[in-house]
């Protein structure tokens, strides 16, 4: 099967720079609006056969464009919710940031034992992605969206999709509704496919200005933080 997995639109907390990743999180900006609505055109050449969600709020918001589009009911699972942030939540502060992002880029480097302070470590969070991606697959879809956050997507791909090169994935930031696709099944594997260069929908619903730590890339953590001090 083919997912493809998108991160969700903009939220309150991606322009103010904050680490939320707790239940049940924020709704969009109005950027984020527009960014979901751009969705369907965007997948208009592609089959969909089912939209997955998680269960933050932001992502029901993202898919809903397109499950209208194509008169589906999206899947909620618990497993595609973003990797908690422990004590980490709710912060501001780039070297915090920069701590969160370098621990989950290890788990793809193969460290799972390193553990987000206050959070989860590798296995936890990579055992309970892999179960809800299991649980999309037992659907018999040839084709899903799912519709998850920008560290969880980054996360599990660098750790499970054979063909990644993981320094360009923790380079390169994912944009709210950025996609990474990948094939195969949980039984054989999963390769990556590609990634997209922005939101779906378009560079021009990108916001090069928020500070958004989930998203941006570990460089960009690193530079922030060397030129606060």
């Amino acid at each position: 099967m083919r997912l493809l997995l998108v991160r969700h639109g903009q939220t309150p907390s991606n322009v103010a720079g904050l680490l939320d990743t707790a239940l049940p999180g924020p709704g969009l900006t109005a950027l984020g609006a527009r960014q979901a609505a751009a969705i369907p055109d965007a997948l208009s050449g592609r089959v969909v056969d089912g939209v997955a969600v998680s269960t933050l709020v932001r992502t029901h918001l993202t898919a809903a464009p397109l499950v209208e589009h194509h008169g589906l009911e999206p899947l909620e699972l618990d497993g595609l919710r973003e990797v908690d942030a422990g004590d980490l939540e709710m912060s501001a502060d780039h070297d915090d940031h920069a701590l969160y992002l370098e621990t989950v880029f290890a788990w793809g480097r193969g460290e799972p034992g390193r553990r987000v302070p206050g959070g989860p470590d590798g296995t936890e969070f990579l055992d309970r992605y892999d179960d809800a991606l299991a649980a999309v697959a037992r659907t018999g879809w040839e084709t899903a969206v799912v519709v998850s956050h920008g560290a969880a997507i980054r996360a599990w791909a660098c750790a499970r999709a054979a063909g990644v090169d993981v320094d360009r994935l923790a380079w390169t930031p994912l944009a709210n509704t950025g996609l990474v696709e990948v094939e195969g099944d949980p039984a054989s594997g999963w390769r990556f496919v590609g990634l997209s260069d922005g939101p779906l929908g378009g560079a021009f619903l990108d916001d090069l200005v928020a500070e958004d730590p989930t998203g941006e890339s570990v460089d960009e953590e690193e530079r922030r933080a060397a030129a606060d001090d």
